[in-house]
């Protein structure tokens, strides 16, 4: 049986005791139905995993011992700073919850002229915590131990402006090439995902001011979030660890 993996969010040390926070010990206790004895792994987002012990099972409270402590070696050798133009409904949750699977470090959702979304203020502030917590889970099922940061959402040109030594990468249906055709020097990218209706011409105009690099996916339109993953999936299979 597969060891369950629990982010924590505390500093851990080997030999110590340690309660795990409410949803991680409903989880543990409620769901798993895990007992005294039984073995958990805990990440906190230090690269590490903790092995531990259950010490104290109940629906509420569960508290563990650290056994151990061991390096997680499944980061990408790429850093893939993701842009994302929000999308409707669970379709941004999707494409948050793959993106880590495929081995992005930072997101940022942000609002062009065509995002269908109106979030601001609380509810806004409410949605980047849940995307965070989906970021989180993604990660304990995936077995990373380095949790990437969903940033505040932002206005794409802030966000195109930010000053960056990436190679900085914008999906485009007429560039001249498409993943195959970059040359990467160094280990860091920026990846913008327009929304469903494509970036406006002054966008597309700014991210080339901006020196953007065009890319082509293919002869056919995907959605936003199948244009994320896929370019993901390409960018790591030439540059990073897949295959």
């Amino acid at each position: 049986m597969r060891i369950p993996r629990i982010y924590h969010s505390s500093p851990l040390n080997q030999g110590e005791q340690v309660q795990l926070e409410d949803e991680a010990a409903g989880h543990v206790g409620r769901v798993l139905r895990m007992g005294s004895g039984e073995q958990i792994s805990l990440f906190n987002g230090d690269g590490k995993d903790y092995l531990c012990e259950i010490i104290n099972a109940g629906k509420k409270q569960v508290s563990v011992q650290v056994l151990s402590s061991s390096d997680n070696n499944s980061e990408s050798p790429l850093n893939i700073h993701l842009g994302q133009v929000i999308s409707r409904g669970d379709r941004m949750e999707f494409t948050i919850q793959k993106s880590v699977e495929l081995g992005v470090n930072t997101i940022t959702p942000l609002f062009s002229e065509r995002c269908g979304v109106k979030l601001s203020g609380e509810r806004l502030e409410k949605k980047v915590q849940q995307w965070q917590k989906i970021a989180i889970s993604a990660c304990e099922q995936s077995g990373r131990s380095v949790v990437p940061i969903i940033r505040p959402a932002m206005a794409l040109n802030q966000w195109c402006e930010e000053q960056t030594s990436a190679l900085k990468l914008n999906l485009h249906p007429r560039a001249a090439f498409g993943v195959n055709g970059l040359t990467l020097e160094g280990s860091r990218i920026r990846l913008l995902i327009g929304p469903e209706g494509g970036l406006s011409p002054q966008e597309i105009a700014m991210t080339e001011t901006q020196d953007f690099t065009e890319i082509l996916l293919g002869p056919r339109v995907l959605r936003t979030e199948t244009a994320a993953l896929t370019t993901l999936s390409a960018l790591q299979l030439k540059f990073g660890d897949l295959g």
